[in-house]
């Protein structure tokens, strides 16, 4: 099968895909490994091949980027459990300060989220909004709002969270590059400029339209900790500079080694730290060494079993992605895209959005929206346009854009806001739901921006 006939039935075997996790609620892991079979079987790929393209696409993706994802979890779960988090949310407490508590939860959810699961972060860091509101009398809402897209924005764009991390390793993997990893650190804070000044607005504003249970009168006041006392009850927190250190030192790890290698400066000692499979397992042992101070390395052993237990889901869904597109590059369908590149190519960032906007929105993981996505996209990238290295990171960020558009019923994170933000359903879909509409617009123009300058 070739040209248009198989066009139709990739888009078929989507929309299977799709309903499968959506309708039928079969793991993701087995619904694509599954449409990933079937594509191969109506594409034409002899079947005594598909096995070793499926095998091929499995071991490639866990080979360059299993480890990479461990460590970055593993980096998350520590901070989170020493309070390195908490002390990371203090600073940015300090350094807005306590009265503008949208804009304190905004940032701090965006700092905290590079390394930890969304849904963990808003677990976290929710006692310090409940405080920051109690304090200030400002609307619980807009704080809750903010916290969320704060943490959403960075969750989608910024390494070492596993779906951007995964995302980036599949595209560059497809074009036969090396992992750009830091490229894709940089823009990603690049394209979270407008979302956050979008999420800060619509935040201030849907606050003032909406209000929670407990503003309305409808649930008992509960007994919230003030600012200081939640503070105080974890005890001795660890200082700011070891608290940043596990999320900073790899990225200046990566830098120096990008710096010396455009220098064209051969120092193997540099060119290995900034590895970065290398550069993150440095920020697990400064992580650790949280841990060490805290005279808590007993816990080491059930955190990292903690760790994989959440990351092997990710693992095995960006793997499986990993095999459908090496199943869509054993087709004559990268072929035909070639020959009608020029169509594909007019729309640019807009192409990976609308891929990942429609799998995120039907099935509800932004992590698989990524990395399914991602797996599409790859044996395809450079024949519509965005093959160069500086394209590749920029294509991370606008499937992270579409990746959060948007957050309903069907996404964990929906309830985890709605509920622990005390809000009836209805008007979870007018703050959430309608506020990840507007920073992955806001995200989609912001990586247009960046397209203009790097194209």
């Amino acid at each position: 099968m070739s040209g248009i006939p198989l066009i139709i039935a990739f888009v078929i075997a989507i929309a299977l895909m799709i309903f499968a996790i959506s309708k039928l609620k079969i793991h993701p892991f087995l619904s694509i490994m599954a449409v990933s079979l079937l594509f191969g079987i109506v594409a034409g790929i002899p079947l005594t091949d598909i096995p070793n393209v499926i095998g091929t696409g499995f071991s490639n993706t866990f080979k360059s980027i299993g480890i990479v994802i461990i460590f970055g979890a593993l980096i998350g779960t520590l901070l989170e459990k020493t309070g390195a988090a908490l002390k990371m949310a203090d600073s940015v407490v300090k350094l807005v300060g306590k009265k503008n508590p949208e804009l304190a939860m905004l940032l701090m959810g965006w700092i905290v989220s590079i390394p930890v699961f969304c849904d963990s972060g808003f677990v976290i860091l929710n006692p310090i909004r409940k405080a920051l509101v109690k304090r200030t009398m400002k609307s619980s809402v807009a704080s809750t709002i903010a916290l969320s897209l704060g943490l959403y924005i960075s969750h989608c764009f910024i390494p070492p969270t596993p779906g951007p991390i995964a995302a980036a390793n599949t595209l560059y993997e497809g074009l036969g590059q090396e992992t750009n990893l830091l490229l894709v650190i940089i823009l990603g804070v690049l394209a979270s400029i407008l979302p956050l000044i979008a999420g800060y607005i619509f935040a201030i504003a849907i606050g003032k339209k909406v209000k929670s249970r407990d503003e309305m009168g409808e649930d008992k006041e509960e007994i919230v900790q003030t600012y200081e006392e939640l503070v105080a009850s974890y005890g001795q927190l660890p200082n700011a500079w070891l608290s940043f250190a596990p999320i900073v030192v790899p990225i200046i790890l990566m830098s120096l080694s990008s710096a010396f290698a455009m220098a064209k400066l051969s120092v193997p000692i540099i060119t290995f730290l900034g590895t970065p499979i290398i550069a993150i397992a440095v920020g697990v042992l400064f992580a650790l060494y949280l841990l060490l101070v805290q005279k808590r390395t007993g816990d080491f052993y059930e955190l990292t079993n903690e760790t994989l237990k959440v990351t092997g889901p990710i693992l095995f869904i960006t793997a499986a992605g990993g095999v459908l597109g090496n199943v869509i590059a054993n087709t004559t369908m990268v072929d035909f895209i070639k020959a009608n590149s020029a169509t594909l190519s007019m729309l640019g960032m807009m192409f990976p959005f609308l891929l990942s906007a429609i799998l995120k929105t039907a099935q509800g993981s932004s992590t698989v929206a990524l990395t399914t996505t991602a797996g599409i996209l790859a044996p395809m990238l450079s024949s519509i346009g965005l093959g160069s290295p500086a394209l590749a990171a920029l294509t991370v960020i606008a499937i992270g854009a579409g990746a959060m558009t948007v957050s309903h019923a069907n996404d964990s994170y929906f309830w985890v806001v709605t509920n622990f933000g005390n809000m009836k359903v209805e008007d979870g879909y007018k703050t959430q739901t309608l506020g990840t509409l507007v920073v992955g617009i806001a995200s989609l123009i912001n990586v247009y921006i960046l397209y203009f300058f790097i194209r």
